[in-house]
């Protein structure tokens, strides 16, 4: 049996304020603290998408924006939580990694504008800052599990830190999910 260090666990339990796809009571949790300009994650989020359609699990995203390497992450995951607010989360998401390297104002409002959002009130929540506090929590609670880097990936709540593949990732979701499945049959025959 392994132990698994704080520094390896989801600290900041999922919640229905998570931007999630999938149900949040599902036999795999997978959590993403990711950057909309970090490249690592764009391949992450390919990975992702993959595997969801290989497999049913719950998907969540928060935001861990590196500015000091990506001067436009806060302002991009600003957007995608203005996005959110017009229930476009996941549209916005998509397109943010489908084209980062573009990620500035003009990109973010062709964004907007593609997804068609409310275009007033999208500037008015950019303008205002209005969900800088969201990112900022999603910022904590990265930091508070052992989070310092993008992308970063938990399992069921375990750090994932094996290499950045379809397969090996694929591999250690069922793995969990064989554990997780396997732990609820033994917990129902008690």
């Amino acid at each position: 049996m392994s132990q698994t260090s704080d520094s390896d666990r989801l600290l900041m339990p999922i919640s229905e304020h998570d931007r999630t796809q999938g149900t949040i009571d599902a036999s795999v949790v997978l959590v993403e603290y990711g950057d909309y300009q970090c490249l690592s994650c764009s391949e992450v989020h390919r990975m992702i998408q993959e595997i969801q359609q290989q497999i049913q699990l719950c998907f969540v995203f928060r935001h861990f924006p590196r500015i000091h390497l990506h001067p436009q992450a806060q302002k991009a995951a600003e957007a995608a939580e203005a996005a959110a607010a017009q229930n476009k989360f996941w549209q916005m998401h998509n397109l943010l990694f489908a084209n980062q390297s573009a990620i500035d104002d003009s990109y973010l409002l062709e964004c907007a504008n593609q997804i068609q959002l409310d275009i007033a009130r999208f500037l008015r929540d950019m303008t205002d800052h209005i969900h800088t506090e969201r990112v900022t929590q999603n910022i904590q609670g990265g930091i508070q599990s052992g989070v310092i880097s993008t992308p970063a990936l938990f399992v069921n709540g375990v750090r994932y830190r094996d290499a950045w593949d379809t397969q090996r990732l694929l591999a250690a979701i069922l793995y969990e999910n064989g554990y997780a499945n396997a732990s609820a049959r033994n917990s129902e025959s008690i």
